[in-house]
């Protein structure tokens, strides 16, 4: 099969794109034939030997990716019969292996794709989908709610701007560029507002008229942060899930006593309860998109060409999920 290999930690431009051996599925192991592998940014500071919030880096060469969608064409010993030729998504967990034409994974982790959703569109759910019902545990949306949602034409922001329309809040949608800013403003968002241009506060305070923001979903930290936070009124949330703007490697999140929140890791999980919270995430997403009240919002790269693809979601190049199709 083909797959694309990191054999040394650096630049996008060590994504190689080769031949390796097929990997065949262990002891309760399925085989995918994948249709769509799921690219995130943690994959990004992962390919220049940055762990992140994951445990250690994965030892090279490796095959990048976690996040799959295809169709089971092998099985494992003791793996159920009933899957094979299923159109199947999973998360990986921690282990890489997706940017390939095949991939192996436990069985106990995948999901049936529903019949109206594609294989891009079910990684997008698996993973960004997700994560997306994880942070919206904490955020009681409703008619009389604001929300103010940075970066609001990627992945997780098209899913929380349609959520939170879906709701009936107010949605103030941030997005970098009038291209973006005008797909913000096409996936329903209230006023989309470019936050280059650093009169943007200023713009949403007229549009709102002396309301205030009820609740900030920031995944970009820094001055758009600081800047969407000051919108916010008595009692209001900063729901903090990522500082993309800050670079991942760096620092940490924009944080203020009382307001601020940080919604990923453990207390995500634990807000999700069950036996197993991660299943119990994916499955809520998988339905939303199933049942069409959720539409990810998907960019597509060839597999072959995962280098431009970590370069375009690095410079903030990309709407949507970026996905890899072999």
């Amino acid at each position: 099969m083909y797959a694309v290999r990191l054999h040394a930690f650096g630049p996008a431009e060590n994504l190689v794109h080769e031949r390796v051996e097929d990997p065949v599925p262990g002891p309760g192991q399925v085989r995918i034939a994948v249709r769509a592998a799921g690219v995130h940014l943690l994959d990004t500071a992962l390919r220049e030997g940055v762990r992140g919030p994951l445990p250690e880096l994965p030892a090279l060469p490796t095959v990048p990716g976690r996040e799959v969608a295809g169709v089971v064409d092998a099985l494992g010993a003791g793996a159920p019969d009933g899957w094979l030729g299923k159109r199947v998504v999973a998360h990986l967990g921690h282990a890489p292996g997706g940017y390939a034409e095949l991939a192996v994974t436990d069985a106990g982790r995948l999901h049936e794709i529903p019949g109206t959703l594609d294989f891009a569109q079910a990684v997008a759910m698996i993973g960004t989908g997700r994560t997306t019902m994880g942070i919206l545990q904490f955020a009681e949306l409703g008619p009389g709610s604001v929300a103010v949602i940075p970066a609001a034409a990627g992945g997780i922001g098209t899913l929380l701007v349609q959520y939170a329309k879906n709701a009936g809040a107010t949605v103030i949608g941030l997005a970098g560029g009038p291209e973006k800013t005008a797909r913000v403003e096409a996936n329903g968002a209230d006023l989309a507002v470019d936050y280059k241009n650093p009169a943007w506060p200023r713009k949403v305070r007229a549009h709102l008229g002396g309301r205030h923001a009820t609740v900030v979903f920031d995944g970009v930290g820094g001055d758009v942060a600081r800047e969407a936070v000051a919108l916010l009124g008595p009692g209001g949330k900063h729901l903090v899930f990522g500082w993309s703007g800050e670079g991942l490697r760096d620092g940490g999140p924009y944080l203020v006593d009382g307001v601020s929140e940080q919604v990923l890791g453990p207390v995500m999980l634990g807000r999700a309860g069950g036996p197993d919270p991660m299943r119990t995430l994916e499955l809520r997403a998988l339905t939303e998109a199933a049942e069409g009240r959720l539409t990810p919002a998907v960019q597509r790269f060839p597999l072959a060409e995962a280098a431009a693809a970590h370069r375009a979601l690095e410079s903030r190049g990309t709407t949507g999920k970026v996905v890899l199709e072999p």
